[in-house]
């Protein structure tokens, strides 16, 4: 493990399912940093509006009641006894819950609504306020933490990216056809970067990755490179 006497923030954007959690969390293990996954707290909120019936049967939010319900979220994370992280929702696990198809299709929706990225924004930046953290998302290095010091962004073909989500969830006991996490991801894209409110787009001074023929181990060795170059400068 290495660690650093200045610690750093390093954010991690992205497109859905292009591996950028899985890299800032090895990341974040190796050099002994704390990681948030942005992606997971707009997946709670997105739960959440599922259960209490803010979403309709033609997947639109009801955005008054979204907003209305924002004061009763509390969003954390627990690090479990394997080193692994699961999001709580108001006390309880959800973390095997919010990956599933129909949170994945909800997601984009929930969060486009500018009441919910400006509470996250004010959460995420509280969970940094420490430095020390590799957070990935969407709008880290553009929205929430546009000074850390190394800014990745990262990107690969959607049927690449569906290809891997496809395997994950199929692990994981989901009931998905490769056709379905194809379409969700196109879906997703389009929202994620057509939206009025911080839309997925690279930092000017984000470094990208494709990382569409790359091994996990490339994928470590390369982060780590990045890492103490900047932490070197």
């Amino acid at each position: 493990m290495q660690t650093t006497a200045n610690p750093i923030i390093i954010a991690v954007d992205g497109y859905s399912s292009s591996g950028k959690s899985t890299m800032a969390r090895r990341l974040a293990s190796a050099i002994g940093y704390r990681y948030i996954d942005s992606g997971a707290m707009y997946r709670a909120v997105t739960l959440y509006a599922l259960d209490h019936e803010l979403i309709g049967a033609d997947g639109n939010p009801d955005i008054e009641g979204v907003v209305a319900a924002l004061p009763l979220i509390k969003i954390d994370f627990a690090v479990q006894p394997d080193g692994s992280q699961h999001t709580m929702l108001n006390g309880e696990d959800v973390e095997r819950e919010i990956r599933r198809l129909r949170v994945s299709n909800a997601v984009s929706p929930i969060a486009a609504i500018p009441q919910v990225r400006h509470a996250l924004v004010a959460m995420q930046q509280a969970l940094g306020a420490s430095r020390g953290i590799v957070m990935d998302g969407r709008d880290i290095g553009t929205v929430v933490f546009p000074d850390a010091e190394l800014k990745i962004f990262v990107d690969a073909s959607a049927e690449t990216r569906a290809q891997r989500r496809f395997k994950e969830m199929l692990e994981k006991g989901s009931q998905v056809s490769y056709e379905e996490v194809l379409a969700n991801v196109v879906h997703r894209d389009h929202i994620d970067t057509t939206r009025e409110e911080s839309p997925l787009r690279r930092a000017d001074d984000a470094i990208a990755l494709d990382n569409s023929s790359m091994t996990l181990e490339e994928q470590d060795a390369w982060l780590l490179e990045m890492y103490n170059k900047t932490i070197a400068r």
